[in-house]
Parts: structure tokens; C-alpha cells; sequence
């Protein structure tokens, strides 16, 4: 072959190739935006134009942020299901004298999550990793009937040593003992395999969720995760909040090595909204093995010990709207005095960002708190991109210390009503995440909430805006690219 015939393939390549790229630009602005938010489309068109080949394969991959529609068809079945049941889980008497802008608030949350409010509940703040970790142990030893455990990361280690011979107790005395684990998440964590082998040991019923497993017919976006905490024992007592039941460093070698240590929040619940923390076990349950546990009545009547109003919004792709968000704009927007909000990763959208402006415009307190220091560098980068805005907006920044992840998910609105749960205020849980979130109605409870934010204040350090100006411009760059990734949705 002559110069001249090489060189004539080489331009024909160079050609089929340039209308390729241009072609696949062409395409992604008719589909890439259609029934996205324009921050994603925008973050996704800049991707696919700077790199068109990897940026479509990429978008082929993770573009799309919704379960199979085998899966959402399951979801909405199963709403309606609660929907019918709601007249049996909306039980006890409801506090007296509340806010205007509550009950719409908690309409809203029933008409996208399913549940309703309930009230004469028991709530107790549990602040403390492992004394949330041996209260779940105590209420596994009183079980007679069931225990429901469901966990973004589940491991069979030092610190969760007494959960797991509770459970094992548990199933010597014929307890039925269900269990679900997000599967990519403990996956990549250490003692997978061994915690699997001791719930199969003790002959408990588990199960993997949202399984990455294409051979089996398994098989959805890669990066969506089922990210709720929760626990709930013979329909009496409830867990649920920010801790994954694992040793506060994760039990990975680098955590360890740097001295990484998690700090969370859980709620321990009893009353009627135990009862719908039981349901989104159940429809997690039965999303993964198309079977309901049997021996759980969700018409049962159990007192709780208090008068907490509450309520259960579960969030996540399997829901046509974003749940948690919709809570989130809706409580800050009604804010009078104060909003106080917790969370590990804070890459809020448009909307969150309008809304926060807002409230501070209004004269409402804003105050965040998050890590000093992170464990995972895009999200990280990208949360700090948002410093800037925040500040000049008068919101007031808390720094948790290192070496302490602040993992606690929170917010407050005045004194009458707390938020806790699984879901931080970021695109991720609001988008791609299986969460769950409880909303209590309570001065104590509040109460009890502000002590901890308090106690978080007192050994954090606040950001102000004389000190953040001052950031060499090499960072602000990679959080800024940062950013721009935490909107491909």
C-alpha cells in the first residue's frame, strides 16, 4: 500500500469520525434534556460536546435516574396499597393548635409518599454510635414475633457484634428475622462475605437490594442505591435515622489509617408511625422477592409513650416525584425564626439554593452544618462550591471537626417541627436514592434536636466569608468542576 492510499484511509476515517461526534452532538440536544431539570441537561449536553464518544457510552450507562419500569410499575402498586390501608395507619390523636402552613405540608406528604400522619407517639433522640447500636440489640432480645432490619450497609464487626447474637438468638427462639442490604454498597466494603455467611448461618431471611446482577435479569442504573436505615421489631419499636450499622470507620484500612470516625443520629420510635416504618420495609421487601411477610398486621393498635405528631415520607426513583425536596423547599418556604440544617453532603438545586435565599431575605436564622473535612473528594469539592453564595446570602457555615465525619441528616424549622433521616440535602438523595426521612411535630422533641445541633456547635468552627474569599483559585476551579458533575442526573 502507497503514501498516497494511506493517506486517503486515514481521511476517510478522519471524516466518518468527525460526523459521528457531530452527529451524536446533533442528537443529544433533541434528547438528552427531555424531562430533566435544565441543570442536568445543561451538565450532560456540556459532557457529551467535550467528549461526544465517552459522554454518550457514559450516558448510556447512568443517563437515565429511574428504576426499570418493571420496578416503578411495582412502586406505584404498592402505593396504592398504602393509600387504601392509610384509614389503619392513621392512628392516635393529633396535637392540638398547629401551624397554617402544617397540615398542607403533611397532606402533600401523604399525597407523594402514601403515609399519613399519626399521633400519641414515643420519640427519642439516640446521639451517642454505639449506644444507638446496643439500644437496636436491646429491642432484637425482646423480640417475639419479628424483626425487620434494613440497612444501606450492613456489617457483621466488632462494634455490631452484640446485633448480630441478638439475631441469632432471635432465630434459635423462632423469631422471623428479615434483613435487607443495599448490594453495591456493602459490596465494596470489607467482611461482605462473612457477614453474608452469618446471616446465613443463623438462617435468617435476607436479601440484596437494587442487586447488580445482569445475568439473572437483574439489573437497573448502576449508581442507583437504596440508601434507608431502619429497624423495626414486632411492629412495636422502630429505629430509623442517619447510622448504617457498621463500625464508626467503616472498617476500611485508608478511614482507619487517617482516623476517620462517623457521627450520627438515630430515632428510636414506638406508637402508631411504627407501623409505616414497617411499610416501607414491607415495600422494599416485596419489591425484592415479590412475596409479603407474612405475620405483620398493619391495622394493629400499639399506644405509644408520648404525643409526638409524626410522619414517615419515603423518597427515592421508585416515586414519580421527589419526595424529600418537595418536604425540604415546603418547610423552609414556612419558616418564621429559624432554619438549622444538618448534612454530610449539601449540593442542593436551584430550588433548595432559592429557597434558603429566601427564608435568610424573610429573617430567618439559616444555619448549616457540615464535615470540616470529607470522605468522598467530588462530592466534597462540589459542596464547597455552594460556600460562596451561601455566605454572601447571610447563611451561617458550622465546620465539624476533623478526624469526625458528620454524617447526621437533620433540619429544624423554628420550634415546632425536626426532620431526621437518611436523606442529605444533595441531587443524589433527592434523585437517584432510596430514602426514608421522619417528620416530628413536638417542642420537645425540637428540643432535643437543638441540643444536639448545640452540641455540634460547640466544638465546630464557623466559616465566614473573609476566610473563604481568600481560597487559592486552584481549588475553587475543582470545586467548581466538581459541581458540574453532581448534576449529571
Amino acid at each position: 500500500m502507497d503514501w498516497t492510499s494511506i493517506f486517503s484511509l486515514s481521511a476517510i476515517w478522519a471524516g466518518f469520525l468527525f460526523t459521528v461526534d457531530w452527529a451524536i452532538r446533533i442528537a443529544s440536544v433533541f434528547f438528552v434534556p427531555a424531562g430533566r431539570k435544565p441543570s442536568a441537561g445543561m451538565a450532560w449536553l456540556l459532557l457529551i460536546f467535550a467528549l461526544p464518544i465517552p459522554g454518550l457510552l457514559l450516558f448510556l450507562l447512568i443517563g437515565n435516574p429511574k428504576l426499570p419500569k418493571k420496578r416503578r410499575d411495582v412502586q406505584t402498586e404498592i402505593n396504592e396499597v398504602l393509600r387504601t390501608a392509610n384509614d389503619d395507619l392513621e392512628l392516635g390523636t393529633l396535637l392540638p393548635n398547629p401551624p397554617e402552613w402544617f397540615a398542607p405540608i403533611t397532606r402533600m406528604n401523604r399525597e407523594l409518599g402514601a403515609l399519613p400522619l399519626s399521633g400519641d407517639n414515643g420519640a427519642r433522640i439516640i446521639s451517642g454510635y454505639q449506644e444507638s447500636i446496643d439500644a437496636m440489640e436491646e429491642a432484637i432480645r425482646g423480640a417475639e414475633r419479628y424483626v425487620h432490619l434494613e440497612f444501606y450497609i450492613l456489617k457483621a464487626d466488632a462494634a455490631t457484634e452484640g446485633v448480630f447474637e441478638a439475631l441469632e438468638d432471635a432465630c434459635r427462639r423462632g423469631v422471623h428475622v428479615r434483613v435487607l442490604m443495599d448490594h453495591w454498597a456493602n459490596l465494596a466494603k470489607p467482611l461482605h462475605k462473612q457477614t453474608k455467611a452469618r446471616l446465613d448461618a443463623m438462617g435468617a431471611d435476607w436479601h440484596l437490594l437494587l442487586p447488580l446482577k445482569p445475568l439473572q435479569g437483574k439489573f437497573q442504573r448502576p449508581d442507583l442505591r437504596n440508601h434507608r436505615k431502619l429497624l423495626v421489631v414486632d411492629g412495636e419499636v422502630a429505629f430509623l435515622g442517619s447510622q448504617n450499622l457498621i463500625d464508626p470507620s467503616y472498617n476500611v484500612p485508608k478511614n482507619i489509617k487517617r482516623g476517620l470516625k462517623w457521627v450520627d443520629v438515630m430515632v428510636r420510635l414506638d406508637g402508631p408511625v411504627v407501623r409505616s416504618v414497617d411499610a416501607v420495609f414491607m415495600t422494599d421487601y416485596y419489591s425484592e422477592t415479590g412475596r409479603v411477610p407474612d405475620g405483620v398486621d398493619l391495622a394493629e393498635q400499639i399506644p405509644g409513650t408520648d404525643d409526638f405528631d409524626c410522619q414517615i415520607i419515603p423518597s427515592g426513583p421508585g416515586f414519580e416525584a421527589e419526595n424529600n425536596l418537595h418536604m425540604f423547599l415546603s418547610l423552609i418556604y414556612a419558616a418564621k425564626k429559624r432554619v438549622v440544617m444538618v448534612s454530610p453532603y449539601f449540593v442542593p438545586d436551584e430550588a433548595l439554593i432559592r429557597a434558603v435565599d429566601g427564608a435568610v431575605t424573610r429573617g430567618v436564622k439559616v444555619e448549616l452544618f457540615v464535615s470540616e473535612i470529607g470522605d468522598q473528594a467530588v462530592v466534597y469539592h462540589a459542596q464547597r462550591s455552594y460556600y460562596d453564595a451561601l455566605l454572601r446570602a447571610g447563611v451561617r457555615i458550622w465546620m465539624y471537626p476533623g478526624p469526625y465525619i458528620l454524617h447526621t441528616k437533620s433540619l429544624t424549622i423554628d420550634d415546632e417541627v425536626a426532620v431526621i433521616g437518611s436523606s442529605n440535602m444533595d441531587m443524589r438523595s433527592f434523585g437517584l436514592n432510596f430514602e426514608v426521612s421522619l417528620l416530628v411535630r413536638g417542642d420537645e422533641f425540637v428540643e432535643r434536636v437543638r441540643e444536639v445541633e448545640d452540641a455540634y456547635r460547640d466544638v465546630s468552627r464557623e466559616l465566614t466569608l473573609e476566610e473563604w474569599v481568600k481560597q487559592p483559585r486552584r481549588s475553587r476551579t475543582l470545586d467548581n468542576l466538581a459541581r458540574l458533575t453532581s448534576a449529571l442526573q
